[in-house]
C-alpha cells in the first residue's frame, strides 16, 4: 500500500502543481521576475499541495490494493481463514496511521513555515516591481490620476530630479517636484522620500494655488500600485502560538480568538482524514467483493460520500468561526468518516452471516 500510495502521490503532486507552478509562472514572468524567483515560489506552494493530495493518495492507494486481492483472489482466502472484515482493516489503519502522521508534520511545521515565507516574498516582490515602475526619462501612470517621472538613477538608488502629480482627488491637485527622491521599504509597502523640493497645491473651487517648500515629503508609492502591505494570517502562526495564546495578544494581530481555537484543531483533524480515507477506500470494495458488475459502483458511492462529508467540514467552519467554544466541529469529517466506515462494514457482513446460516 505504501509503494502504491507514493505512486500516486507523485502523479498527483505533479497535476496539481504544474496546474498551479503554469498560472505562477505566467504571473511573475509578466513582472519581469526571474527564473529562480519563481522556482522559490513554486517551491514554498508545494506543502499546501502535498496537503491536500495525501487524503486522495491514500484513498486511491486502498482501492487499488482492495481491487487486486479481490481479483487474485486473496480476499477470498483471507476470509476462509475466518477473518473478519473488521480485522482486515487493520493493515489499512496502520497504513492511514503513517500517512496521518506525513500530514501532521506537513500540518504543524512545514505548512506554517511555508505560507510565511511566501507571504514575505510575495511583498518583497511587489516592492521590486514598484522599483521596476519608476523608469527614468519616461513620464509613467502607475494608477488612474497618478503621473511620475525621473530623470536618471544613480547606481546606489537615488532618483533625481523627480515630478510626481496627483490628481485622484475631485477638485484638487497636487504636484510634487524633489530635487532627489529614495525609494525605502515602509510598514505599508515601498515609500518615495523627496528630498529639497516644492509642492504645488491648486483648488478648482477657490481657484488658489498654494505653494508648499519642503526639505523632505514621504509619499506612499505602494499603496498605488502594488498592495498596501499585508495582515497576519492566522495559518502562519506555529502551532505552538495558537494553543497558548490569548485573545488579547490576537487582538493586536487582528486575528479573533475562534479563528486561532479553529485552525489549531484543523491542524489535528485533517490528518486524521488519511485513516478516515483510506479506511472507507478499502471497506468501498467489501460492498462490491460478490457482485458481477465489480466494486466501481462502490467505490464511486464512497468518492460521493467523501465529497459531502467535505462539504459537511465547509459548512461547520463557518460556525466554528464565529464562536471559539465550537472549535471541536473540526473533527465532523472525521466523526462522519468513522460513522460511514461502520456502515459499510455492517453492511457487507450481513449477508456473510446470512450465507454461513443457510450452509448450516
Amino acid at each position: 500500500m505504501i509503494t502504491v500510495f507514493a505512486f500516486f502521490t507523485l502523479v498527483l503532486v505533479s497535476v496539481y502543481w504544474v496546474n498551479r507552478a503554469a498560472r505562477l509562472f505566467d504571473a511573475l514572468i509578466g513582472d519581469g521576475q526571474s527564473f529562480w524567483v519563481f522556482l522559490e515560489l513554486s517551491v514554498l506552494t508545494l506543502p499546501n499541495v502535498i496537503r491536500v493530495v495525501l487524503p486522495l493518495s491514500a484513498f486511491a492507494a486502498a482501492v487499488y490494493v482492495a481491487i487486486r486481492l479481490t481479483r487474485d483472489n486473496e480476499m477470498v482466502v483471507l476470509q476462509g481463514t475466518g477473518l473478519s472484515y473488521a480485522r482486515m482493516l487493520r493493515p489499512v489503519g496502520v497504513f492511514g496511521v503513517i500517512v496521518a502522521e506525513m500530514l501532521a508534520a506537513l500540518m504543524h511545521v512545514l505548512m506554517p513555515l511555508s505560507r510565511a515565507q511566501l507571504a514575505e516574498r510575495q511583498v518583497q516582490i511587489a516592492e521590486n516591481i514598484t522599483a521596476r515602475l519608476l523608469r527614468a526619462g519616461e513620464f509613467l501612470e502607475p494608477a488612474d490620476g497618478i503621473v511620475v517621472f525621473l530623470r536618471d538613477v544613480t547606481p546606489e538608488g537615488k532618483l533625481l530630479d523627480v515630478f510626481l502629480a496627483d490628481s485622484r482627488t475631485r477638485g484638487t491637485r497636487v504636484e510634487y517636484s524633489a530635487a532627489s527622491a529614495l525609494l525605502v521599504p515602509g510598514p505599508q509597502g515601498p515609500v518615495l522620500v523627496m528630498l529639497n523640493g516644492v509642492a504645488l497645491i491648486h483648488t478648482e473651487a477657490s481657484n488658489r494655488l498654494t505653494t508648499i517648500a519642503f526639505d523632505d515629503l514621504s509619499y506612499d508609492v505602494g499603496a498605488l500600485i502594488g498592495p498596501a502591505g499585508r495582515g497576519t494570517d492566522v495559518r502562519e502562526l506555529p502551532t505552538s502560538v495558537l494553543r497558548e495564546a490569548d485573545a488579547e495578544f490576537l487582538a493586536e494581530m487582528g486575528l479573533t480568538y475562534a479563528e486561532a481555537r479553529f485552525e489549531w484543531m484543523s491542524r489535528n483533524a485533517q490528518p486524521l482524514l488519511a485513516v478516515v480515507t483510506s479506511l472507507i477506500g478499502f471497506a468501498a470494495v467489501f460492498l462490491g467483493q460478490f457482485s458481477r458488475l465489480g466494486a466501481w459502483r462502490q467505490v464511486l458511492g464512497a468518492i460521493v460520500a467523501l465529497a459531502l462529508i467535505q462539504l459537511v467540514g465547509n459548512a461547520t467552519s463557518g460556525l466554528a468561526l464565529q464562536n471559539a467554544a465550537r472549535a471541536g466541529l473540526a473533527f465532523v469529517p472525521v466523526g462522519l468518516g468513522l460513522a460511514l466506515v461502520v456502515a459499510m462494514l455492517v453492511h457487507a457482513s450481513i449477508p456473510r452471516r446470512i450465507r454461513l446460516r443457510g450452509q448450516a
